[in-house]
């Protein structure tokens, strides 16, 4: 019986292991930006989203965020600079039916203040700062801005050019949104939470595909 559990006890630990691992990227200080790119205007936005999760121990919710606008400077199909602009206001609840009660409160909760505060706060940034490539990716730096605060964060993803269409994906990257001062249910910020607290990682990834 020992022999079988022991066992047992072997395998969940290699499932585990073998599950999808998303990359808790190191938040530094706002960087300069050396590449201005702010009037190429050429970032197809119905073709590009940002996705997002958030988790908590009773469950996970999922979504999207719209992007408003955006620039992509690419040099023989290389990422040399660009900029997002994020809308805030957009923001949508994807595991909760539409028509559902719940997937409204939700999307009014995240917009309070308690969250992202969109009125206050309409739009997010992600300027790029420095591209790296190495071991068969592309490292993009940029200052992400949230709220009132700018991070500088390194997003691990991949480029790909077809048919005059460059295509900028991320890998799932997690950011603490701590270090953006979002402060409801986190452990950072509150004691006693108990089960009540939501995760201070927020999953992240994104497509951004240029007009044709």
């Amino acid at each position: 019986m020992k022999k079988i559990v022991l066992s047992l006890v072997v395998i969940a630990s290699a499932l585990t292991a073998c599950k999808e691992k998303k990359e808790k990227v190191e938040v530094k200080e706002e960087a300069k930006v050396e590449v201005k790119v702010s009037d190429l205007n050429n970032v197809d936005v119905a073709a590009s989203t940002l996705y997002w999760k958030g988790t908590k121990p009773t469950g996970a919710h999922n979504g999207t965020v719209a992007i408003k606008d955006g620039d992509l400077l690419i040099e023989e199909g290389s990422i040399k600079g660009g900029e997002f602009v994020i809308d805030m206001t957009s923001i949508k609840v994807l595991d909760i039916p539409a028509d559902n009660e719940g997937n409204g409160k939700l999307v009014g909760h995240l917009s309070s203040p308690d969250f992202f505060d969109v009125a206050s706060y309409p739009t997010s940034t992600f300027v790029i700062t420095n591209v790296e490539s190495k071991e068969g990716k592309v490292h993009v730096t940029g200052n992400l801005t949230l709220k009132d605060v700018t991070k500088s964060i390194t997003i691990p993803a991949t480029v790909s050019t077809e048919n005059g269409v460059t295509t900028f994906t991320s890998e799932k990257f997690m950011v603490d949104r701590a270090d953006f001062n979002i402060k409801y249910g986190s452990k950072s910020f509150f004691d006693n939470l108990k089960d009540k607290f939501i995760d201070d990682n927020m999953e992240l990834s994104f497509v951004v595909k240029t007009k044709a």
